[in-house]
C-alpha cells in the first residue's frame, strides 16, 4: 500500500511558483522545480 503525499506547499511559495512559471526568462530546471511545489497544494475547492 502506498503512502499518500501530506506536504503542503504555503500559499506564499505557491505564489511565487506560479510567478516563476508565467515568466517567459525562467529556465526549464526552474520551472520544473516550481511545477513540483504546486503540486503539493491543496486542490481548489469545488462550490
Amino acid at each position: 500500500m502506498a503512502k499518500s503525499n501530506r506536504k503542503q506547499t504555503s500559499k506564499n511559495v505557491a505564489s511565487k511558483a506560479s510567478s516563476l512559471l508565467r515568466d517567459g526568462r525562467t529556465s526549464a530546471k526552474t520551472k520544473s522545480v516550481a511545477a513540483s511545489a504546486l503540486s503539493q497544494t491543496k486542490p481548489a475547492k469545488k462550490k
